[in-house]
């Protein structure tokens, strides 16, 4: 099937599917297209949002099946083959051999990543490992002067996943600064955004884009949605020299933010109550299973046409504010703890 076709065939059982990339539309259409004809067939929806209690029963289900079929030794091994390089190759020769894809999304009618992702949240044995110790941030030290930036060698060795070893290590590895933002480092993270942007505007589609940024030396006009997009922060990071990514990253949302409502107030007094309130209201509406599930474009535009970014840095805030033992809860029982416990507080505070 063509892009445009199987892109139009999707549109049926996916509302969203203008938001997906060409080449995960690709991927639906070899992997869920057949699938979700055939639940039609059956009077069967797609769904999105939260897993329900006799779906995770099902995934387990399949998960064993398939082990059982095969004679994978653990679940382990079949949904996070790269730790286990010795068993690589039979693993991928039988994931093949026996149609894993199939096997593993049977009778679940959502789209097979979504399902792949919530089977790998079940059985992964390294799931909410929280902070690292001291003795982690010694040995994560250790291991890069080893191994350099092998995030992947370095997260096999330390059973982390690459992006929160790689992260870390950015955090930990010179003299950071945690006081107040001086002018001067304020300026060079708004030259390296905008050096930033500056190249993917170079490197996108439309040259043209460009015109708007060049008018001015000294400030940043380009298209609002351009700004919504994921910067490379350890890069932004690596520019300002103070201060590690997630204060660089932290810091522009405050920028932008302060941009986009022209100084508007949000998050205090009366209104920022009432942001709490409607953020914890908007997030248990979705039922969203995963952070990932959650359309935060849509949910920012609802709050008051902010980036993406604020309002995730927002919920955060709420969940480590009001969420007792949160890391130990799902992203499920971060919600409901919040809608059920800490939304009635906040409304009676209002």
């Amino acid at each position: 099937v063509d892009l445009d076709t199987a892109r139009q065939e999707l549109e049926e059982f996916i509302p969203h599917v203008k938001n997906i990339s060409d080449s995960s539309i690709k991927k639906m259409a070899g992997r869920d297209l057949m699938r979700f004809k055939e639940f039609k067939k059956q009077g069967m929806a797609v769904r999105f949002g939260r897993f329900t209690q006799k779906e995770n029963k099902q995934i387990r289900k399949n998960v064993e099946e398939f082990l059982a079929l095969t004679g994978i030794d653990s679940a382990e091994k079949l949904l996070f083959t790269s730790r286990y390089p010795e068993d690589k190759d039979t693993i991928h020769r039988l994931k093949t051999e026996h149609h894993f894809c199939e096997k593993i999304s049977e009778g679940i009618p959502r789209p097979w990543r979504l399902i792949y992702y919530r089977a790998r949240k079940i059985f992964d044995p390294n799931n909410y490992k929280g902070r690292y110790t001291k003795e982690e941030k010694e040995q994560l030290k250790k291991y890069q002067a080893l191994h350099g930036n092998d995030w992947k060698k370095i997260s096999e060795l330390m059973s982390r996943s690459n992006l929160s070893v790689a992260m870390k290590f950015s955090e930990i590895k010179s003299a950071i600064n945690y006081g107040p933002w001086t002018e001067e480092e304020t300026q060079k993270l708004m030259s390296a955004v905008k050096d930033v942007m500056r190249r993917k505007l170079t490197t996108a589609e439309n040259p043209g884009s460009l015109s708007s940024l060049e008018q001015s030396d000294t400030d940043l006009w380009i298209d609002r949605e351009q700004l919504y997009q994921p910067l490379p922060w350890t890069e932004i990071e690596t520019k300002v020299g103070s201060r590690y990514w997630r204060q660089c990253k932290q810091k522009w949302n405050s920028i932008l933010t302060s941009k986009l409502t022209r100084g508007q107030k949000l998050y205090r007094g009366t209104n920022g109550l009432r942001t709490k309130i409607t953020l914890i209201k908007r997030l248990y509406e979705t039922k969203a299973e995963d952070a990932s599930e959650v359309n935060w474009d849509e949910l920012s535009n609802a709050i008051g046409d902010l980036p993406r970014a604020y309002v995730q840095s927002k919920f955060y805030r709420l969940k480590v504010s009001f969420v007792p033992l949160w890391k130990r809860k799902t992203f499920s029982e971060i919600i409901d703890y919040l809608y059920e416990k800490t939304l009635p507080d906040l409304e009676e505070k209002l």
